[in-house]
């Protein structure tokens, strides 16, 4: 195998100050950025959008684009070059931001993430929820048919999208709500940070298509061939989830079993707090995302949102 991957260097490409935000090096992760505002900035941003409620989002999909363009107004045409930039960036891909206390109000969450979400590009449609974002809790007990929502599990490395016909090139997950939560962080790996990326993109079934299935809480029937490994821009990409692939061999079994035990070994997995009102963008491509299990708590209880999208053409 490989020798391990020495920790990356500090990502500074996009570090600095403009009018009404600053980016700065994420203080728990080399490769990630986080955005900060000028606290004007998110009380215009809500002040602006105060007429717009949830269900106007969900009816009208053209109001969604008008939050980001709100968001853009206030702090410049480039403002949304440089969130696509930094997601497109193949040395970071990815960034937190939040309402910095502004508000705690879900409503105004949810516009400040969809804003986001359309400065990104075109989000996908969940069936999960029957919208373009999914509101979901995480608490002590839990009947659900796969690990989003079963508090105590370790949530294995993986990708979104595996189970649809659509691309989904980036992945945006917002924190609404905690309590009662010791652990619980979420787990991410960058593919480059990844010791044996090489051996397993070599083999031969890295370049297979695999069958992929959603469970009936996913609202998905159809089922899914994915090729593990691709290629994007000339750089390695994944598709992986280990609940819904169905191998046909067991030799299938035992590649996908090693390639998920060494994505959860790996040294380059760091387990990242986010705080409440606070929201995380990766690229999907080559960013894994999982979820660190939960310290047992009766009391326990998480809501988070996701919205998962593909980058808009020609930017």
């Amino acid at each position: 195998m490989n020798a391990p991957m020495t920790h990356p260097l500090r990502t500074t490409t996009f570090i600095g100050t403009a009018a009404g935000f600053r980016i700065v090096a994420h203080p728990q992760h080399a490769r990630l950025y986080h955005i900060e505002f000028e606290p004007t900035v998110i009380e215009q941003f809500l002040a602006a959008t105060a007429d717009i409620d949830c269900q106007r989002l969900e009816y009208v999909p053209f109001i969604r684009f008008t939050l980001a363009q709100t968001l853009q107004n206030l702090l410049g045409e480039d403002f949304g070059h440089t969130v696509r930039a930094i997601l497109q960036d193949r040395a970071s891909g990815g960034f937190t931001a939040g309402l910095q206390g502004v508000s705690a109000a879900p409503a105004d969450y949810v516009k400040f993430g969809t804003a986001f979400a359309h400065l990104a590009g075109l989000p996908n449609f969940d069936s999960m929820s029957g919208s373009y974002y999914a509101r979901f809790v995480v608490k002590d007990t839990d009947s659900s048919d796969s690990y989003l929502r079963q508090a105590y599990r370790l949530f294995t490395l993986h990708t979104d999208g595996t189970f649809v016909d659509e691309a989904t090139d980036w992945l945006l997950m917002m924190k609404f709500a905690e309590q009662n939560a010791v652990g619980g962080e979420s787990r991410l790996l960058h593919l480059d940070d990844w010791a044996e990326l090489a051996d397993f993109t070599a083999h031969p079934l890295g370049n297979h298509a695999f069958t992929y299935k959603a469970p009936g809480s996913k609202n998905v029937g159809q089922s899914i061939q994915r090729r593990t490994f691709f290629l994007r821009n000339g750089q390695p990409c994944i598709c992986f989830i280990d609940q819904f692939v169905y191998p046909e061999s067991i030799a299938e079994a035992a590649w996908l079993k090693a390639l998920s035990d060494a994505m959860e070994a790996s040294p380059g997995t760091t387990a990242l707090p986010l705080p409440v009102g606070d929201l995380i963008m990766l690229n999907n491509l080559f960013w894994l995302h999982g979820r660190a299990p939960f310290e047992k708590n009766t009391a326990l209880h998480r809501e988070l949102m996701r919205i998962r999208g593909q980058f808009a053409e020609g930017v």
